[in-house]
């Protein structure tokens, strides 16, 4: 009845009406993430919440996961109402379709480019239906946008926005940074507004803002700081580059190019890095101009660029997750110039002529509906193909588990950084020939080893020699099993190979001792 009833008020919205796009995203999002299967990155998270055995240890596992606390916060409150996972698909899908209802309802885009936009690779996809904490950028971003103009009264609703966007993820951070420093540029050099600010804010409004920023960001650094012992820093083994590489500089300008139009440059070929790199800039360039006549958002898209691109280039390449980032200041950028009147200032300064404007407008139009159909079709594509091929083999693995009545076999499970999505499906622990214990989530610091799979085997071994009661062991691989030991009896059960993840696909064997058999 719901169902028809939905189907009938859809049907009668106006094709051009922004709830169209919303119910008609809200309801392919929740058959996305419905299908989706689960990765670890989604529910390694999941899993430090669940097994943390208190908040001060919850605290201590978030300092080496390389991300801030809002996420795992809210993960935490999630499971005291729903002790499954699903309930973080749900909530993700929340996020995103809110953020897509203030794009829709509240951005000056005009509607092919909302409809494009809204159905693009990073809405539609990479911050819609894969559960991670980096579709709060969208969302604050957006909300930040859209009350931009409650500045002229108080800064402490966009305080509030700015630290939640702090403490969402480390690219948030260096958003919410650039955005502060944008307001806190403003408020200096724009004596009009200033005044006018002063005139009708509260006395201690400024001082609270400030206090609120400041805060969030000291509590963001001090929990993205890794302990000593983190080996991989949350995944950044790479250390800082503090030299010139141009190589490597390029290909920090690529993850701009792919940003925009979703390829990555060939690292290995000059012709590929230069080209990308050329094009990035361009599009560089014509925002720019674009957004000569505006001052502040201007300011903000250099200095979001740049503070991205810095980090990019001196710390972490990163994933489309990570710089899809430089996406959001630029659609960002070009909103908050909406609140502005236009300005000679920069043009006289640089001297750049009035009637080449309407050109710059002309071109920058053209190469932002090119961004948004490349990304639209980007969207569609991978959210189809998650339709079809399983992001990851785990819940597919599970389910064969379950089924099959295996989920309170003794299990040993490696490599153990691929295994949350099973553990967290199964919701159990398996044991970690990593750890030489059982475990569910992984943290990369000092105590965990990587092993061969002989060693995997040799531990298997010693586990079954010291069983008081003879039984086989269940073993799961995330890679075939390619060694033998004449002691064992191994007998596979069963593969899992359909995936997008290369090493997320499972290997389900017996182990046994053969002196017993």
């Amino acid at each position: 009845m719901i169902n028809k009833n939905l189907i009938k008020y859809t049907s009668r919205l106006p094709l051009h009406s922004p709830w169209f796009i919303i119910i008609v995203f809200s309801v392919l999002g929740l058959i996305g993430i419905l299908n989706h299967s689960m990765w670890r990155d989604e529910l390694n998270p999941w899993l430090i919440v669940r097994d943390s055995k208190s908040f001060g240890d919850l605290i201590a596992n978030i300092h080496y996961e390389g991300h801030p606390v809002l996420w795992y916060f809210s993960l935490a409150i999630l499971r005291k109402i729903v002790d499954n996972p699903i309930i973080m698909q749900i909530f993700h899908l929340a996020i995103t379709v809110a953020s897509v209802v203030v794009f829709c309802l509240y951005s000056p885009f005009n509607y092919k480019q909302k409809f494009l936009f809204s159905f693009g690779f990073f809405p539609f996809y990479e911050y819609l239906v894969i559960s991670r904490n980096y579709a709060f950028s969208m969302l604050f971003v957006f909300t930040f946008c859209t009350i931009f103009s409650s500045r002229k009264k108080t800064y402490a609703y966009l305080a509030i926005l700015l630290a939640l966007l702090a403490n969402s993820s480390a690219y948030g951070l260096l958003i919410s940074f650039s955005l502060s420093l944008t307001l806190l540029a403003e408020f200096c050099f724009d004596s009009k507004h200033r005044q006018q600010y002063f005139s009708q804010s509260q006395k201690h409004d400024l001082f609270l803002s400030i206090s609120i920023i400041i805060f969030s960001f000291i509590l963001s650094i001090y929990i993205l700081t890794p302990p000593i012992d983190s080996y991989l820093h949350g995944g950044l083994n790479n250390g800082w580059i503090v030299k010139l590489d141009m190589r490597h500089f390029l290909r920090s300008i690529g993850r701009i190019f792919g940003s925009y139009l979703l390829i990555i440059p060939a690292h290995k070929r000059w012709i590929d890095l230069i080209v990308c790199a050329l094009i990035a800039l361009f599009v560089i360039v014509l925002t720019l101009l674009k957004l000569s006549k505006k001052p502040i958002p201007i300011f903000f898209y250099i200095l979001g660029n740049c503070v991205i691109f810095a980090f990019t280039y001196l710390r972490f390449l990163g994933m489309p997750r990570h710089f899809g980032h430089l996406y959001l200041v630029f659609i960002a950028a070009l909103w908050l110039g909406s609140y502005y009147q236009d300005s000679p200032l920069l043009l006289n300064k640089f001297y750049v002529r009035p009637n080449s404007i309407a050109f710059v407008n002309k071109w920058h139009n053209i190469t932002l509906m090119l961004i948004l159909y490349t990304q639209f079709f980007g969207g569609i594509y991978s959210f189809s193909r998650d339709l079809i091929i399983p992001f990851s083999a785990s819940r597919e693995t599970a389910q064969y588990i379950q089924k099959s009545g295996l989920s309170n076999e003794f299990i040993v499970a490696s490599r153990d950084a691929n295994m949350a999505p099973l553990s967290g499906y199964l919701h159990r622990k398996f044991y970690y020939p990593q750890l030489q214990k059982m475990g569910s989530f992984t943290l990369f610091k000092k105590g965990r080893k990587d092993v061969e799979q002989d060693e995997v085997l040799s531990q298997i071994n010693s586990l079954l020699k010291n069983q008081d009661e003879q039984k086989k062991i269940l073993l799961i691989l995330n890679k075939k099993l390619n060694v033998k030991r004449n002691d064992l009896k191994i007998v596979p059960i069963k593969d899992f190979e359909r995936s997008w993840v290369d090493d997320e696909r499972y290997y389900l064997y017996w182990v046994d001792d053969i002196k017993f058999r």
